[in-house]
Parts: C-alpha cells; structure tokens; sequence
C-alpha cells in the first residue's frame, strides 16, 4: 500500500480519513470567538490523512476527542444524509471561489446546522484539503420561520378582512400598495400608483371631500378616519373604510401610511339591520297589543301607544314604573314576570312564558291580558324583559258568556244539564253526601197547552213555573231545568227542609197553581218524583235516573202525585239503564230488524208499505216498538233510532219489484216513522239525503211519517226543510191524524200531502156516527185540499165497505195483512195485487 501522501496512483479521497481521529491539537486562539459566534471549525487534510475538530466544534455537535469524521456524520438526522452527498460532491467538483453550504438538523432533529466549507486543490486539480466551519443557526432559522408564518398570516388575514395597507410620499405623489390593496381596487399588481391615481377611483360625489381630509393629515398630523364610495375599473360600486397616519415627517416630505378595507357587506348588513329595526319599531307603534320593555329590576322601560291607552296612562306617567303596579290588587300574589309557577327565574336567558294576568287602568278598572314574556339585549348589553299584553277583556267575557249559555237554560236562566251534573257530582263527592237529594218535576198536559195555545205561551209558561221555583224554594235548594217542561230540584241538606217527601210535596204546591198567560189563568200540576244516594258509590246520573223513574212512576198514578223512589224503582231504572246500553249497541252493530205492512189501493195493489222496527233481543225474545221506545226516549236515542231505520227501509225498499199507476207514486214506496230525527234537526235535510243516496232509490217512493202535533206551528227552517225535500219527491204523512189538539181547519195549513187517519176513528167508522162524521169530513176536506188519505187500523170488512163508499184512496190493517218479515213482504209482492173484501167496488 503507498504511503498517504504519494500521488503517484489516484488522488487522495476523504473515505480515506473517514477513520482517521481528530489530533486534539487547536492551533489558533479560537475560543472565544468560536463561543460568541456559536460556531465550530474544522478541516480534513487528504494528504497527511488529518482532521481536525476544533474546541468549539466539538461543543457544539457533542464530540469528544478522537472522535472521527464518520462519528462527526453520524450525529446527521437521517433524512438529512442525502443533502450531504450532494454537499460531498460539490466540495471534490468545486467552483473556484465559491464555498460549497449545506444545512442539516442534529440526529433528533432539534438543532439545525450551517455547513459552509471549501476545499484545497494541488496543481493537477486534484482536492488535498478541505476546510470549513459549522455554525448552530437553530434560533436564526426559528426566527425566521416565525417571521414567515406572521407575515404569511398577515396576508391572510388582509384577504379575510378585505384590508390592504398603503404608504403615500406626500411630496412626490407616489403610493405604494400592497398586494391585497391592488386586489380590493381592480388593479393589476406593480402598476405605478400616484395619490391622483387613487382620488380617481373615488365616487364624486365624495371625491372633494375625501382629498380635504387627506390634506388636513399632510398638514396637520393628526390621524384620521374616513368611510367613503370607490367606483371600481368594473363599474361596480364599493364601500372602502380608510384610515391613516404621519409615519416619518424628519426629513422634507411627509410618509403617510395606512390601510383601506372594504365594508361594503357590513355597510350593507347594518344597513337592512337598521331598516329591520326600524320596521320592527313602526311594527310595535302600530301594533294593537301593548308591549312594554322591563329592565332586570322590572321597571318599566319604555313602551308602545297601546300599552298607554290599555292603561289609560300617557308614557311620562308610565315609565319607570314597577310591574307590580300594573298588576290589579287581586293579582299581585306574583309578579308579571314570574314563571308559570310563580317562582321568580334568575335567569333571563331564552326565557318564554305566557299567562293571563288582571292588569288595572288608571280609572280603577279591571282589565284582562294574555302576558307574552320573553328577554333582550340591548346594545350596552344590558338583559330586559320584552313583554306583549293582549287585551283579552271581551273575549273572557264573551268566554263566561258561552259559558253560562252552555250551562243554563237559555228560556229560563235556570242552570241546565250540564250545570246540574257538575253540582250534583260536587255535592255527591262531599262530606255531606248522604243529605243529598234529587227531585225530577214533569208538569202535567204540557204538551196540551202547547198544542193548543201555541209555543209562545208554553215558553211564557215554563218561564212563571221556573220563578216560581225561584221564589218559593229553601237556600239549601238549587232549581235548574233538564228540557222542555222537565225541572230539577237539587237539595244540598234535606234534613233542613224536614226531609225528602216534605220537600217533594212543597215543591208540589209550587207548580200546582194557576198562572196567568196573556189574560188567561192556567191550571197545571207536575208529576215529581224524588230520590236520594241509594249508597257511597250512587254517582250523579244514577240519582237523576231514580229520579226520574219516580217520577215516571208518579205520572202513571195521575195528575199532580208524588213518588219516592224505592228499592223497586231502583232496580226497573237500572234495568232500564241496562237496556238502554243493549239497544244503543243493537242500533250501532244492526242488532234491529224491519216488518212491513203494505198500505192497499181499493183493488188490492200494494201502493207502500210502511216500516216497523222490532228487537230481537237475545235474552227476551222479539220484542216490539212499544217495549223499547220508552227506554229509547228516555236514553236521548230516538234520533239514532230513526237514523238507522231511514237507512235500513230506503235500503230495503229499493230492491222491491217496482209497480206503476198507485197512488202514492210509481211503484211500492216506503214510509218511515220520525220521532227523534224532525225537519227542526240542522241536518234533517243531509240525512235523508245521504240515505236516499246511499239506497239509490227513486225520491218519489219515500214517504216520512209525523205525528200531527210536530207537524204544528212550525218554524221557517221546518218548513223549508220540508218544502226542499218535497221539491225532490219525497212525500210527508201526518201520522195518527185526529188524536191531536188542532182544529179540522188547521189542515190546511199542514206541509204534508198524506193524511193518515188514526184507527181510533176508523175502528167506529161503521157503527158509530160521530166517528162516521168525522171521516167523512176529514175525506171530503183531504180530497179538496189535493191530499191523500190513508185509513190505519182496517180489521174489518165493513170499515173497508164504509171507508170505500167516502172515496178513500188507501187502506192499512189486519184486514189486509199483518206486519211481515222483509222477506215475506217480497213474496207478497211477487204474489201480486192482495184480496179485498167483496162487493167494495
């Protein structure tokens, strides 16, 4: 191997000395310098094959001495080494002259280095010696990693802001802008910029006034500020907020600095928030509701013109004032402002509560409000409370108005069923509701006066029994009316009146009297019937209903009786009750069925029939109209009743093989009993509609039948009702004609085309004279009045013979054919015209 230092074979190379230790030796005086400098210096000699590590090299990589160059690279990060071998490369190709760096982070990368070095070369070329320092620059790069990030946040934050900054040399004119400012007024970046050049970018309108600005900072110093139009290169129109300084006035020409942003979107914002708020406070002027504004103390802060007039306090004289005061006496258990709850809340925050409070006006009087409570904030930051007062004076009075009208009868005054329950069920829930009891009043003949004197003397009436009532009843009595002429009689503690008969007997002599009515007196009675809790369990329909069994049980005695409701009585009402519940659940699940009885032309033809509701009850058997029509009645259930039998029949009837050239119209029509659904019903007319609409049966073949004293003094929308139905087709009866208390001359004023005469009339028709005389006359009179007759009860054939000699147009009886199943009328339809009794024709 030749000697190091030969070169003779090729040039030396530093992996030659990569092994080599640093000899120790510090030939200069380079300490102090080294230290202050944070610097270290170094060389590696090729020839001699030396390196040489100075003192402050080795203190600032960590080096001992001996250590080698390969130990010195490994104290290199890893991801730095490839930068050295360009480094290498550089120092063993190296430009005269020109020192060969490179910069690289300790092996765990806190520290950062600077290499600088140059190498040596002989003269061949070759590199002998290479020298250089390293030199700790970590805070040096630190900081400038921070000036970096600052400014390249400053740019950010300048194209958030919309903000450039300028600077203005006042003597020559020139400006100069920053990129962002360039950007915010449409210029190309770099373009010379004068003074002149930026007045012309500002509105006209402002221009004059903006440069005198500007001059006032050139000659005076004092910083300003000014918000003015830019007519952008685009043509658009923004806003630019500017503001400015004196930077530098030491030498001739003044330095003015300072920054312009773009607050056109602000502008804009406060702008609609301005006009916002401004519409909200003509909002508030003008709205009809009172608003007031409470600070957190809850006085009063401000306030609209309709809180002063609901107050009837100008706004000098309202302000300031506590929100208690506003309160009502009665109603300052709590402040206006509490919680639901009435407890007071802390805090304010998104707080939203509503109540009705009783406010008081100047005059002392009460007034009625719905108090919407939520917060604000005003500008200052200070919390109010926002509160909207809406008078709610009338609408609470015609609230107790409907009320009372929902509660008490609208004839008499006198509480109504609905009031009478909520007592009863009070006094029945009570200490005392053993001392309860019940009194159900029904005045005799009631219907007779009606009839015959008119409503408006049956109201009148009613109206003198129930003052009576008024009047002559004990404090621990409460009179109220059920309907029509039923009353109740509610005693709070019987035991103070003598007992329960003694009260049901003085409130007997009450309504036995004689009332007079427009110049006349009336006599009436009243059946009353009396109850008390048969048990702790007894609720208030249970004493009304023994009640009116009593009574029930009184009428039957006669005019004017008294009944106590016993054991006996108690037991049929809840009988009662119980079937009540079973025909409501056969009405709603079509637990009924429908006989039939063709009403016969003279020659047999079957011009109708009219329908009749059994029950085939699961326990008793079949039972008839008159078993459950009472229970209906009293169950409030005849209108369901009828609804569901209209529906049933016009079903039934329009599948029936129709027949033509009968006298109650082309081919066998239906008629059907009304006692509970009547013309006076609101939805009479949509009813019968829906049915005939469901059945798809032809108008004319309905028949409804009234009883004649429905069918009396009836009101314009009866009428009407009846007169669009007829218009139709449908055709109306007068059921049982004759049994009622009008006059033969009332018949003409009745809406109906169908007479039908009443069996008690027809059943004497051949043996007795009167009743002779009587169908005569109702036949020649029908006849001349364009109405049908229809003779009921036929049982035999003399009554035919008698009835067919007056010109009678239909017949309806035993004689003919007995009520039939719906089936067995079908086959008596098939079967043709029915046989009538010879020698009739």
């Amino acid at each position: 191997m030749p000697a190091v230092g030969s070169f003779t074979g090729e040039p030396p190379r530093v992996e030659d000395v990569l092994d080599v230790p640093d000899d120790g030796s510090q030939p200069f005086l380079l300490d102090d310098a080294e230290e202050l400098a944070q610097l270290g210096v170094w060389s590696v000699d090729l020839v001699a094959r030396k390196a040489y590590f100075s003192d402050g090299m080795r203190k600032l990589c960590g080096l001992t001495a001996g250590s080698t160059v390969t130990v010195a690279l490994g104290l290199v990060h890893p991801e730095d080494r490839p930068v050295l071998d360009i480094f290498r490369a550089r120092l063993f190709s190296p430009t005269e002259g020109v020192p060969a760096e490179v910069e690289v982070r300790d092996a765990v990368g806190e520290r950062t280095f600077q290499i600088r070095a140059r190498s040596d070369c002989d003269a061949t070329g070759a590199v002998v010696r290479i020298h250089g320092t390293v030199q700790d620059v970590t805070s040096s790069r630190e900081f400038e990693r921070r000036a970096i990030h600052d400014r390249r946040l400053f740019v950010d934050a300048q194209q958030v802001a919309r903000l450039g900054t300028w600077e203005w040399n006042t003597e020559t004119g020139e400006c100069v802008w920053s990129t962002m400012l360039y950007e915010l007024f449409g210029v190309e970046p770099g373009t010379p910029i004068t003074y002149t050049d930026y007045l012309s970018f500002v509105h006209p309108e402002d221009r004059a006034w903006v440069d005198m600005r500007w001059r006032e900072l050139a000659t005076g110093g004092r910083p300003i500020e000014a918000e003015h139009r830019v007519l952008l290169p685009d043509g658009n129109c923004r806003v630019f907020r500017c503001r400015g300084v004196v930077h530098d006035a030491s030498r001739g020409a003044k330095i003015l600095i300072g920054t312009c942003q773009d607050v056109t979107e602000q502008r804009s914002t406060e702008t609609r928030m301005m006009r916002s708020s401004q519409r909200f406070l003509d909002l508030v002027a003008i709205a009809p509701v009172g608003i007031g504004l409470f600070d957190e103390t809850e006085h009063l802060v401000d306030a609209n013109e309709a809180l002063c007039r609901l107050l009837e306090l100008d706004m000098d004289r309202l302000r300031g004032r506590c929100a208690v005061e506003l309160a009502h006496p009665s109603d300052r258990a709590t402040s206006l402002l509490a919680a639901p709850d009435g407890h007071r809340r802390g805090d304010l925050r998104g707080d939203l509560r509503a109540g009705q409070r009783v406010l008081v006006t100047a005059s002392g009087k009460a007034v009625y409000c719905e108090l919407s409570v939520t917060t604000s904030v005003g500008d200052d930051g200070q919390r109010y409370w926002l509160v909207v007062f809406s008078d709610v004076t009338d609408r609470r009075r015609a609230a107790e108005r409907l009320r009372y009208q929902a509660t008490h009868d609208e004839l008499t005054g006198l509480p109504g069923r609905s009031a009478i329950n909520e007592l009863l069920g009070q006094l029945l829930g009570g200490p005392e509701a053993d001392s309860v009891a019940v009194l159900f009043c029904d005045v005799d003949n009631f219907k007779r006066v009606n009839d015959s004197l008119g409503h408006d003397v049956g109201d009148e009436l009613i109206i003198a029994l129930a003052r009576r009532l008024e009047r002559g009843l004990p404090p621990s009595c409460t009179p109220g009316r059920m309907s029509g002429d039923e009353y109740v009689v509610i005693c709070s503690d019987v035991g103070e009146v003598g007992g329960v008969e003694a009260l049901a007997n003085r409130v007997a002599r009450l309504l036995r009297t004689a009332v007079p009515v427009r110049g006349q007196l009336l006599r009436v009675s009243a059946a009353i019937g009396a109850a008390v809790p048969s048990g702790p369990d007894t609720t208030a329909a249970d004493l009304l209903r023994f009640a009116d069994a009593a009574m029930f049980n009184a009428k039957r005695q006669g005019t004017g009786r008294v009944s106590l409701a016993n054991a006996e009585l108690i037991h049929t009402a809840n009988s009662q009750m119980l079937l009540e519940g079973q025909l409501r659940d056969a009405i709603a699940n079509d637990g009924l069925v429908l006989h039939y009885q063709p009403v016969v032309g003279p020659d047999g033809t079957i011009l109708s029939a009219e329908a009749l509701v059994r029950w085939p009850h699961p326990e008793r058997g079949l039972l008839g109209p008159g078993e459950f029509l009472p229970v209906a009645q009293q169950g409030d259930l005849l209108r369901e009743l009828d609804r569901w039998v209209l529906r049933a029949a016009l079903c039934e009837a329009s599948s029936w093989p129709l027949l033509t050239g009968g006298v109650l119209g082309a081919g066998p029509g239906v008629g059907v009993n009304l006692a509970g659904l009547v013309p006076g019903d609101p939805e009479f007319v949509e009813i019968v509609t829906a049915a005939v609409a469901e059945s798809d049966i032809g108008w004319d073949r309905v028949v409804l039948e009234l009883v004649e004293t429905s069918l009396i003094d009836l009101p314009s929308r009866s009428r009407a009702a009846m007169e669009e139905l007829t218009d139709r087709g449908v055709r109306f009866a007068v059921d049982d004609f004759g049994t009622g208390y009008s006059s033969l001359a009332r018949l003409k004023e009745l809406p109906a085309q169908i007479i039908k005469i009443d069996r008690a009339f027809v059943s004497g028709v051949a043996t007795e004279a009167a009743d002779f005389a009587v169908v005569r006359a109702l036949v020649d009179m029908a006849r001349a009045m364009g109405r049908t007759c229809v003779a009921e009860g036929v049982e035999v054939e003399s009554q035919f013979h008698v009835l067919r000699s007056f010109g009678v147009g239909a017949y309806q009886g035993w004689l003919l054919s007995r009520p039939l199943p719906a089936e067995q009328f079908r086959e008596l339809l098939r079967n043709g015209p029915l046989e009538v009794p010879l020698g009739s024709a």
